[in-house]
Order: structure tokens, then C-alpha cells, then sequence
């Protein structure tokens, strides 16, 4: 009888042993399934105005209700007309200088610099502009769908345009 209580006993031990190593085993691969590591130069850039490039980082910016993650890469002195977008935006500054204000309309002497490791948030519908200053990083994250709905459509200049005051190519 304490044969095959021993037996039972170690059969036991072993089998919760064995349950312990999967279950182990399988939250480390869901882990490393989860884990997620971007490497700078992995990012694919993407015109969208005169000045400045767009990278998805992570996620889909256009899914509703979908966590997402993007970079906005742009030329000193480029000018982001007066916006808004249906979803809240929080925006990190990478590299550079920021210049952010609250308005429909474009007005200088209203821009607040933000620098590197600075944060904002802005509601949804909030109309809002920008300037840059210096080569500039920031990176914008939130709950698609992410989308950018200019207050004047005429004030975007495409990423093609020439550049202010450049000479017309002659006819």
C-alpha cells in the first residue's frame, strides 16, 4: 500500500511539475510575442506637407478605437497650418523646438515653444497650429482613428510645392 502511495504521490508531484513548466513556458512566449522594439532607422518616413515626413511607430493610426503610436519629422521653419483632429492628441518633442498654438487661425505672437522631453495635450476638436524651429521630432500618440482636419485647406502646402519665393521655372 505505501508503494503505491509513493507512487501516486510522485506521479502528482510530477505532473503538477510538468503543468507548472507549460504554463511557465507559454507566458514567456506571450511575452516575447508582446515585446516590441523599434529601431530608429526601421521607420518609414512618408511625405504629408511642405517640411514634414510621417512614420507609424506602432499600431494603426487610422483604426477606430486603436492604440496607436506616430513620429512627425519636419524641416526648420516649416509651418503646420491651423487643425484639428476627431480624437485627442498627446504629443511628445524628440529633437528640436515645437512651436505650438491654440487657435483657428495662424498667429505667431500666440506660439509657446516646447522643447525636448516636453508634453502636450490637447483635446479632441481643438483647433491648434504649429511652427518649427531647428530639425524637429515629435512623436504623437492616442486612440485612432488619427485624422488631420484642416480649419483652412488653402493654407497646406503639399510636400511637392516649391518653396516660397522660389523663381518660376520659365515657359
Amino acid at each position: 500500500m505505501k508503494k503505491n502511495r509513493t507512487w501516486s504521490v510522485c506521479l502528482v508531484m510530477a505532473a503538477a511539475v510538468g503543468i507548472t513548466l507549460t504554463v511557465c513556458s507559454q507566458e514567456k512566449k506571450e511575452m516575447a510575442e508582446g515585446h516590441m522594439i523599434v529601431h530608429f532607422s526601421d521607420l518609414k518616413w512618408t511625405p504629408i506637407i511642405k517640411g514634414c515626413d510621417l512614420a507609424t511607430v506602432s499600431g494603426d493610426s487610422s483604426a477606430d478605437g486603436a492604440p496607436f503610436v506616430v513620429r512627425l519629422r519636419c524641416v526648420d521653419g516649416a509651418k503646420i497650418p491651423a487643425h484639428w483632429h476627431p480624437t485627442d492628441e498627446n504629443v511628445t518633442v524628440l529633437k528640436g523646438t515645437f512651436l505650438v498654438g491654440m487657435g483657428e487661425t495662424f498667429d505667431e505672437s500666440k506660439l509657446q515653444p516646447m522643447n525636448v522631453g516636453n508634453f502636450a495635450s490637447m483635446p479632441k476638436e481643438m483647433r491648434h497650429y504649429g511652427l518649427i524651429k531647428g530639425d524637429t521630432i515629435v512623436q504623437v500618440h492616442g486612440m485612432g482613428p488619427f485624422k488631420v482636419n484642416w480649419v483652412n485647406p488653402s493654407e497646406v502646402q503639399p510636400p511637392d510645392a516649391p518653396a516660397a519665393g522660389a523663381a518660376k521655372p520659365k515657359s
